[in-house]
């Protein structure tokens, strides 16, 4: 019998014009007989896979930064003060202790077990990559750890160890970990060949390593031939794999052209005959740029908003965008003014949602993707996205750009192959401002922050990395966060949690009888149906107010919520409103309103209010006289795989409409 989702794939096909229906059909068709000569082929003649000549190959291209101006980057670093940092991180690599994705500090053995969740214990045995499963819900593994791993961001961190100190240890540390991951990932063969966007990070990272390791005196020609025959066969596997194949492209397919364009500069100067690279690097490279220019226009709004609809992604795929362009412009392919534009709107966007202690809230979904740590690497703190503002101060020649990212200096350094400039302002003004094609509104004064969320699902609707989130916000008064996001933790590997956390309950906003703003499936994870249709009505300096209509065919109202911003003062009007389009009757309501909490504050309960406190302010939660409320426990997750418990107040009322206010003394 017809799968449902086999129904629905006939359904979308028999939608289509029959010419793109054919070619559909014909290119799944061609598809499935590739793949099926090719998972032969490599397990008959494995060492065909990497068959490439590439004896004394150097690349010519020029890169981030200049491999001839060691001793200028090693003198700045110093002078940055990271010297002592960067030794420690390169020592903890070497002796193989990792923090990734929640584990904490945790000592992965002799052998780097690179198709393993350590976190769990699970391996995933090398096959044909078509036919390796990376997900099964029924238990806790995670395959994103063995891709993290495999994503060789830390080799960065080594080659400055290795420029600072020239000792070959590490780059003999840097030469056993690929030799051990070829021998461990057969191309094609092993998980990690499963996802295009991680085949593409690990090429991105494997490119700055050969920069930083390619005269080392401890690496002969055997093993360079090894690596570059290796990191050939990434660009063949990306353009061969391209993650774009659905009804909208996104960060992996960014990070697919990054790949690409990284390995397409890098080959591109090898002769050009039939069976030679040098033909291959001109396609990716001519594919991958005319590709990212107008994802440029397809992934990011007008206003410099990123169309996933989380402030997480947004990082990602403008640092994937900042390394191209300096990439490009090192080798002299330049984007157009309206590419460079819109990337400046980019992070004129991270600088305005950011709030005054320099972090950012995690609207949406986090798994704290980059493509290059060149900084920081087992530090960084994941809602941190200033070194993005630090290279766009270099990039844009912008001083509120350097001034809000100045502690970021060696991120600029790196990407830009500039030292930090001297004169800067001590601090840059911010206002309130909105970015409503991305949903984003935020409210600023001398003394709060506020941002609250009120905007399209991610991928126009189809909700792939969408919380119900809508008229939620988070609120920081004197650099202190009072009302937060709870965040994502995780994703497939406990289905629960990552519901509870992309849940309305779990967002400062109004839940309505227990539903949902948006319904979603309990094992469809990454698929939340387009109901809430939120809209900004009014919004000024101070001032915001926004309605969805998530609720009216569960319960006939719609959810209209107004937010003024003070001196010592936050006011919330919230109104449910009959729909007049809606046959759902509204005569039964109960709902609350949820304010969650983060860790570092304590809380007393009073009659008609709540005092959340720490040392260094006191905020009073005052609800009218026809609310109450409840203290809950809850979990709040500020990076992938980690969560801790929280509280959240929540108030509730059968009224239909809620006052509240928030009023907060500075100690």
């Amino acid at each position: 019998m017809p799968t449902a989702s086999f129904l629905a794939k006939v359904k979308k096909l028999g939608d289509m014009p029959a010419d793109v229906a054919l070619k559909k059909i014909w290119r799944k068709g061609f598809d499935r007989l590739y793949f099926f000569f090719r998972k032969y082929r490599l397990l008959v003649f494995p060492t065909k896979a990497v068959s490439i000549q590439l004896e004394g190959f150097h690349t010519r291209s020029r890169y981030l930064f200049n491999p001839q101006q060691q001793a200028e980057y090693v003198e700045m670093m110093r002078t940055l003060n990271c010297e002592q940092d960067i030794i420690e991180q390169a020592e903890l690599i070497c002796s193989h202790y990792f923090n990734l994705l929640g584990s904490s500090l945790t000592y992965l053995g002799e052998r780097l077990p690179w198709n393993e969740d350590f976190k769990t214990n699970h391996r995933w045995e090398n096959r044909f990559y078509k036919e390796i499963s990376i997900i099964d819900l029924s238990n806790a593994a995670d395959v994103k750890v063995p891709w993290e791993l495999s994503r060789f961001q830390h080799f960065f961190t080594l080659g400055k160890a290795y420029w600072l100190t020239g000792n070959e240890k590490y780059a003999l540390e840097f030469k056993a970990q690929v030799e051990d991951w070829i021998i461990q990932n057969p191309v094609e063969m092993s998980v990690n060949w499963t996802c295009a966007m991680d085949v593409a990070i690990r090429a991105v990272n494997w490119i700055a390593a050969y920069h930083f390791f390619s005269e080392s005196p401890s690496l002969h020609e055997a093993f360079w031939r090894r690596f570059n025959q290796t990191l050939f066969m990434h660009g063949k596997y990306i353009i061969r794999n391209l993650e774009n194949g659905g009804d909208h492209t996104g960060n992996h397919y960014l990070s697919n052209l990054a790949g690409l364009i990284s390995l397409g500069l890098f080959f591109r100067d090898g002769p050009k005959g039939r069976h030679a690279w040098g033909k291959d690097a001109e396609v990716w490279l001519t594919y991958g740029t005319r590709e990212i220019e107008r994802e440029m226009f397809v992934q990011m709004h007008e206003d410099g908003s990123n169309y996933e609809a989380s402030t997480s992604y947004h990082r990602l795929v403008t640092e994937c965008f900042l390394v191209v362009t300096l990439l490009c412009q090192r080798n002299d392919l330049l984007f157009s003014d309206r590419y460079m534009h819109r990337l400046e709107k980019m992070c004129e966007c991270i600088m305005h949602t950011m709030k005054p202690d320099g972090r950012t809230p995690l609207i949406g979904d986090a798994d704290d993707g980059r493509l290059l740590i060149v900084s920081r690497y087992g530090k960084w703190i994941k809602n941190d996205f200033r070194h993005i503002l630090s290279v766009a101060g270099e990039l844009f020649d912008r001083d509120d750009f350097r001034v809000i990212g100045r502690d970021f200096s060696e991120e600029a350094l790196w990407m830009t192959g500039k030292p930090p400039k001297q004169t800067l302002p001590k601090s840059i003004p911010l206002t309130s401002c909105s970015y409503p094609d991305g949903g984003y509104f935020i409210l600023r004064n001398e003394e709060a922050y506020c941002l609250v969320r009120c905007g399209e699902l991610s991928f126009h609707g189809q909700g792939t990395h969408s919380h119900n989130d809508q008229l939620s916000f988070e609120l920081q008064v004197n650099r202190e966060d009072i009302f937060i996001d709870p965040g994502c933790y995780v994703y497939t590997a406990d289905y629960r949690m990552r519901n509870y956390f992309r849940g309305t309950k779990s967002h400062n906003t109004i839940q309505i009888n227990g539903k949902e703003q948006n319904d979603f499936e309990e094992l469809q994870l990454f698929e939340m149906r387009e109901e809430t249709f939120s809209q900004c009505v009014a919004f000024q300096e101070n001032y915001f107010k926004g309605m969805h209509h998530g609720y009216v065919n569960k319960c006939g109202l719609v959810h209209c919520r107004e937010l003024t911003l003070r001196p010592g003062e936050f006011e919330i009007q919230d109104r449910l409103e009959p729909a007049p389009s809606s046959v759902q009757q509204a005569a039964d309501v109960n709902y609350c309103s949820t304010y969650i909490l983060p860790p570092s504050m304590n809380i007393l309960e009073r009659t008609d209010k709540c005092i959340i406190y720490n040392e260094n302010i006191s905020v009073e939660l005052v609800w009218d006289e026809f609310s109450q409320a409840q203290i809950d426990e809850c979990w709040v997750s500020e990076s992938y795989g980690v969560r801790v418990p929280s509280k959240a107040i929540r108030i509730f009322s059968s009224q239909f409409q809620m006052k509240t206010w928030i009023r907060w003394h500075v100690v």
